[in-house]
């Protein structure tokens, strides 16, 4: 066979169901492979949101998400989704057209280094010259991709290796110097937590999106049962616990609840896991946790001590610590519910007494009111999917997530775009789910092109508009910091989005009223097929709580009641 065909018999060997991407002349061979051998693949609208359907894919999963893309520019529009991968560890393996090996560095016709443009957005890449190394690099890729700390590769074939044929064998094992993609740590470090809780009067457990990609959300559920302690998550960490655990604070951070964020600051033991103290999450780092030891669960050895400065380590694999953490605290025999109850009912009240709320004001509708709606017509198993901004944060305040992988959004690179085409993704991936999409007007013109994949390909997500005719988090800094200086941040245009879903095949709504959440929006969301739902709010609504920035997390901005 040639490297084309090798190419997809590697991915049928992976396990590889479906392929997002968008052809061009240095992968035309791979494609003619697609036709041949009738290998699923989706053609996205632009390679960027190929890239965030496959990593909606990822994410919806927990397979690796794969996708094509030809050289030069159709490689470098794969760079937002690759970096927005790499920052949050999601698996993907990109594979990539390069000009042929006679012209590979004269400048030739769509001719892009993109081993070296992606090597720092990549948990590794390659470039591949010859054919007999493709079966071992694919095998390296895809292994490397989905173990350890998850995360993108690149592969960067040659045009004439995907025509030139040769002897195929797929490697059954892979043999990585210095490598091995598990990591086993020290029994010591977790005795040694162990102790810590059994001297601590308040712990708290503070847990990330390294416990979703590990799939160890049901051993956290279990040592929260044990421990009987209150329970906070970053953003990427919503379902980790189910919305109505009794001790659960909702996440925390600069716009993160009242209650999580004042027992982080209260709490004498702080138990993070599967997390990297990213700023949003500390606010202040001097002022983080004031009175807490600090506990850090973590695969990646560089997370440890990076932002925040741990008392205890637990390095290794969450799947090898946390059963074995679970198992020494069951051995101590001590009743740990019993003794942290008055510190569990402390934070649930404080999670009772200030809510996420919202102010209920006249005939408009609220985005809170919007999407607490939404959540209550939702199933257990519906995705919730979020681009980046205002309307990002109100879904994670007012969605009730119950289960890992069912609220997916970019957050460490926070990428306007991601939303419509990950949610395409989750939906190809977790047909039986129903998929849901906030979205701002900002936010969904980043890549609407992709409403043509939804709709040619019949994929049924509800994909709601957040519209308050402004960038909505950049506005709410312009009004809090700038004096109301809305410095190319409006959005009063002329584009109906209606009519834009509509030209490209979608069904389209407007709700205005808040009367319209009970009389219309149900019908709408129990429909078949894919739809838009432009929802109009007031421009001048903030999301609260927040932290500003440089202030502790205990230094609020605190909302309205209702």
């Amino acid at each position: 066979m040639n490297g084309a065909q090798a190419v997809l018999e590697s991915l049928k060997r992976e396990g590889v169901d479906v392929v997002f991407g968008y052809p061009g002349g240095a992968v035309l061979t791979l494609y003619d492979a697609v036709y041949k051998m009738k290998f699923p693949h989706v053609l996205t609208r632009h390679e960027q949101g190929a890239v965030h359907a496959a990593d909606g894919y990822a994410r919806a999963t927990g397979k690796v998400g794969v996708v094509f893309a030809t050289s030069g520019p159709g490689a470098t529009n794969l760079i937002t989704g690759i970096a927005t991968a790499c920052t949050d560890s999601v698996p993907l393996v990109c594979i990539t057209g390069q000009v042929a090996n006679p012209y590979i560095g004269k400048d030739s016709f769509q001719e892009a280094d993109i081993f070296g443009i992606t090597t720092p957005i990549t948990k590794h890449n390659y470039l591949v010259k010859d054919v007999k190394e493709l079966p071992r690099v694919l095998k390296e890729a895809f292994f490397i991709a989905r173990t350890g700390r998850p995360g993108p590769v690149v592969i960067d074939v040659a045009k004439d290796v995907f025509d030139t044929k040769f002897d195929y064998e797929y490697p059954e094992t892979v043999q990585l110097r210095g490598y091995s993609g598990e990591y086993t740590g020290s029994e010591a470090e977790i005795d040694a937590v162990v102790e810590a809780v059994k001297q601590a009067e308040r712990p708290l457990l503070f847990v990330g999106g390294g416990v979703v990609g590990s799939e160890m959300a049901g051993e956290v559920r279990k040592i929260a049962q044990l421990l009987g302690v209150p329970v906070t998550t970053t953003l990427l960490g919503l379902g980790v616990v189910p919305a109505d655990h009794k001790g659960f604070l909702g996440f925390a951070g600069m716009h993160g609840s009242y209650a999580a964020n004042m027992s982080i600051q209260q709490c004498d033991l702080l138990l993070c896991i599967g997390m990297r103290f990213s700023d949003r999450v500390t606010g202040k780092v001097s002022g983080f946790a004031p009175k807490a030891k600090v506990v850090h669960f973590e695969l990646d050895r560089a997370e440890v001590n990076k932002n925040v400065v741990a008392d205890y380590r637990v390095l290794g694999d969450l799947r090898w610590s946390l059963p074995l953490f679970k198992e020494k605290l069951s051995a101590t025999g001590r009743a740990f519910a019993a003794e942290y109850k008055d510190w569990l009912e402390h934070a649930v009240a404080m999670s009772e007494e200030r809510p996420f709320s919202y102010r209920e004001e006249g005939d408009l509708i609220k985005p809170g009111a919007l999407i607490r709606k939404v959540s209550e017509l939702s199933d257990e198993d519906t995705i919730a999917v979020t681009d980046v901004g205002q309307h990002q944060m109100w879904a994670a305040q007012f969605f009730d997530v119950y289960k890992p992988r069912h609220f997916l959004t970019s957050g460490g690179q926070g990428t306007m775009g991601y939303g419509l085409p990950a949610a395409m993704g989750a939906k190809i991936g977790k047909p039986d789910s129903k998929v849901v999409l906030f979205t701002g007007d900002g936010s969904i013109m980043m890549n609407c092109q992709e409403f043509a994949t939804i709709a040619d390909n019949d994929i049924d997500v509800k994909v709601i508009i957040v519209h308050n005719c402004i960038l909505g988090m950049v506005g709410q800094w312009q009004r809090l910091f700038y004096n109301h200086h809305y410095s190319q941040s409006e959005l009063k245009g002329k584009t109906d989005f209606v009519k834009l879903a509509e030209a490209m095949g979608l069904k389209g709504y407007r709700l205005k009223a808040k009367e319209e959440l009970e009389s219309r929006l149900p019908a709408i969301l129990a429909e078949k097929g894919p739809a838009l739902i432009d929802v109009l709010i007031p421009e001048e609504e903030d999301v609260l709580p927040m932290v500003p920035g440089g202030k502790r997390l205990d230094q609020m901005v605190l909302g309205g009641s209702k």
